[in-house]
């Protein structure tokens, strides 16, 4: 078990919520943070604060008991804000209005700040961005690039760090970064761990994309294209000819290439080479 310095101070990791909020941003940051704080006493202390005493997340399940929206936060926190439901922020909503205003109050200025997915977009409109590199899902990208102009929005990123500012792709991408933070603060073999104790197939870097190759081209219904597909997928490394890919479509190579440009819209080939 990793040990901590005497003296040194918890680390609150403060989650700031709202009505409709993805419970999948919530869960996975949190229980890698939980994990930690087991695996090394004292180092994390978990609270959940928001504009109301209890709130409704996305899924439909309650969460009450939170904590008011307190006037500071302790130096070195680690301020998490997370992805809404929805197509976007909408800002004129009571209790995100709120938030917004509460976090330009300057609440975080002595904090790290961690976004999850559209969490970015609340840390944009409260001016937390501005001149920072930043991401956030995909689907929230040209939302982002809107709500504050001044930032430097990078598209296809699991996380980007800027400073104290951390933002991510969102959902399961919130844990990665949590990863990473535990990483930084209590070492990579600690943050190893956690990534198995949690059974994290593959932990990603902030560089990785955030759009799996395993999963583009395959936004199609054709049987034989999909029996190709998940035959490389299988066995990436082996050798795929043109013959090899046939013989796993059961169809002849011609038919194939055809089926490839009407259905995945790349080649065989391509697609090999994309995995």
């Amino acid at each position: 078990m990793a040990r901590r310095s005497p003296g040194e101070p918890t680390t609150d990791v403060v989650f700031a919520l709202l009505p409709n909020v993805v419970l999948l941003d919530v869960a996975g940051p949190a229980d890698a943070f939980r994990n930690a704080s087991i695996r090394v006493p004292g180092s994390y202390r978990l609270r959940f604060v928001a504009p109301q005493p209890a709130l409704r997340t996305a899924v439909g399940l309650e969460l009450g008991a939170l904590e008011t929206l307190p006037e500071s936060l302790a130096p070195g926190s680690i301020l998490v804000l997370t992805g809404l439901g929805g197509a976007g922020i909408d800002a004129h909503e009571p209790a995100t209005r709120r938030l917004i205003e509460w976090l330009r109050s300057g609440v975080a200025q002595a904090s790290l700040l961690m976004c999850v997915c559209a969490g970015g977009v609340l840390a944009a409109r409260a001016g937390l961005l501005a001149g920072r590199e930043c991401t956030t899902h995909h689907e929230h990208l040209e939302e982002l690039r809107r709500a504050e102009p001044r930032a430097r929005v990078l598209d296809n990123r699991i996380f980007v760090e800027d400073g104290p500012v951390f933002t991510s792709a969102g959902v399961t991408a919130g844990l990665d970064l949590a990863l990473h933070l535990i990483g930084r603060q209590l070492g990579a073999p600690v943050a190893a761990e956690i990534a198995r104790d949690l059974v994290v197939y593959l932990r990603r870097a902030g560089t990785d994309p955030a759009l799996s190759p395993w999963l583009m081209h395959r936004n199609h219904l054709h049987p034989a294209v999909h029996r190709v597909q998940d035959a490389v997928a299988r066995d990436p490394a082996a050798r795929w000819g043109s013959a090899e890919l046939s013989a796993a479509g059961c169809t002849s190579p011609r038919n194939l290439a055809r089926l490839f440009a009407e259905h995945a819209h790349c080649s065989p080939l391509d697609y090999v080479q994309l995995i």
